[in-house]
């Protein structure tokens, strides 16, 4: 039943995202973590060209089909080189962390639910994912990629991963772990979980699950791999969304944040010394919500993710200020005084895993937020990952800046700016 409910959730979204999405008029939202539930864009066209690792039948399909993936391997799946256990520098996520400088979010793309086959990939955007695209990251001074998975479409009753997912997966880590950067995996729009009393069980048990199978499946990796538990845990669709939660529903992910760590760390290969990005409520920004944040005893190689679209007005809301000015900068003196105050004192080291402002017509505006933004950041030795949602235009939650079709920058003055930041 869960398993059902997960899935006509996942096609509610779906075609939420095909109307567009509406989820940021201030009124209705005050997180400055919330994009719109990450994706924030309207849909891609549905006639796009399919991505070539799909076969003919990987079509948006139905979801009330029930998969099995608990027998043999398809031949013909992606087969990575990385085969054999890679040596793993023993360093702390302080001292790893500082070799980071600026990331990007494949966003709107394999964390897309518009399907449950490999066609996903593109049913929430129209560009399959190709090393040309990590390429021009990596020319351009980003060593950080975050790549967002939802996975629970691609999983059968008995939590086992569809193989050609796993597959399509690994080989656009490899992408980027082959251009010698650094690679955030995550599990992004699980409509299965959901921190409460009444679910959580369950939600642990499948939690667990699919962690022991990622880990499984990259456990040869070195350092340069991280894993991420969890994105924006929260009551969806509840007055405590955006809100902060509550203490009950603060503390259900605190216990989601323990089971991925004990599950990752009790694997195999390079796990127990694999870095792990470890998510508060929500991801948000708020004070409450990062002082719940859990985190193990002695362990150093543990990293707080957490969110920050701000100033909110400005960043984040379609209905908000076009500009940028010492009016609103206030906002991000205080996230990253907050973050210092609770986090960097004691050599936790951070990672903002989603940051932005979206297109309003105003680059110039934009380019001195994004400055701003990224300087307030190094000061602190803290990365952040640009939101990418290959979307767009304005009047909208457009957050796009790569032209994934012709692998070129849509507002090089932007990425420009970002480049200017990390030049030292």
């Amino acid at each position: 039943m869960k398993k059902l409910m997960a899935i006509l959730a996942a096609a509610a979204m779906c075609f939420t995202m095909l109307a567009g999405c509406g989820n940021s008029d201030s009124s209705t939202s005050s997180s400055a973590n919330e994009p719109a539930t990450s994706d924030g864009s309207t849909a891609s066209d549905d006639s796009a060209a399919a991505d070539d690792s799909a076969e003919a039948d990987d079509s948006i399909d139905d979801f009330d089909s029930a998969p099995d993936y608990s027998g043999p391997k398809p031949a013909g799946l992606y087969e990575s080189s990385h085969t054999e256990q890679e040596e793993i520098r023993d360093i702390s996520a302080w001292e790893l962390v500082k070799e980071i400088k600026t990331g990007w979010n494949l966003g709107n793309t394999l964390d897309a639910t518009g399907s449950n086959t490999i066609a996903s990939e593109i049913s929430w955007q129209p560009d399959p994912t190709k090393k040309e695209m990590i390429d021009l990251l990596k020319e351009d001074g980003f060593n950080l990629i975050r790549i967002p998975v939802s996975w629970g479409m691609h999983m059968d009753e008995n939590y086992n991963v569809d193989p050609k997912w796993m597959a399509r997966v690994h080989e656009i880590v490899d992408y980027a772990i082959d251009n010698d950067m650094f690679v955030i995996l995550n599990t992004h729009h699980e409509e299965w979980y959901f921190p409460d009393e009444e679910n959580k069980e369950q939600d642990i048990e499948q939690l667990k699950a699919l962690w022991t199978q990622i880990a499984e499946e990259f456990k040869n990796y070195d350092e340069h791999l991280i894993f991420e538990g969890l994105n924006e845990p929260r009551l969806r669709g509840t007055q405590y969304e955006w809100n902060g939660g509550n203490k009950a529903s603060r503390a259900v992910v605190q216990e989601y944040a323990q089971a991925f760590y004990e599950t990752v760390r009790a694997s195999g290969g390079n796990n127990p010394k694999r870095m792990l990005m470890l998510t508060g409520y929500a991801a948000s920004s708020q004070r409450s919500c990062l002082k719940d944040v859990w985190l193990p005893e002695n362990d150093d190689k543990v990293i707080v993710s957490v969110h920050g679209y701000l100033p909110y007005s400005f960043a984040l809301d379609t209905k908000g200020t076009d500009t940028f000015d010492d009016g609103n900068k206030g906002e991000i003196d205080s996230f990253f005084q907050t973050l210092a105050d609770l986090f960097y004192v004691n050599q936790i080291p951070v990672i903002v895993g989603e940051y932005g402002c979206l297109d309003k017509g105003n680059t110039q505006e934009r380019v001195e937020c994004t400055t701003y933004y990224l300087e307030s950041a190094k000061k602190l030795g803290i990365p952040c990952v640009w939101w990418d949602n290959n979307a767009v235009g304005t009047g909208g939650e457009n957050f796009g800046m790569m032209d994934r079709a012709n692998c070129t920058w849509r507002f090089p003055e932007i990425i420009d700016a970002i480049k200017a930041v990390y030049a030292d």
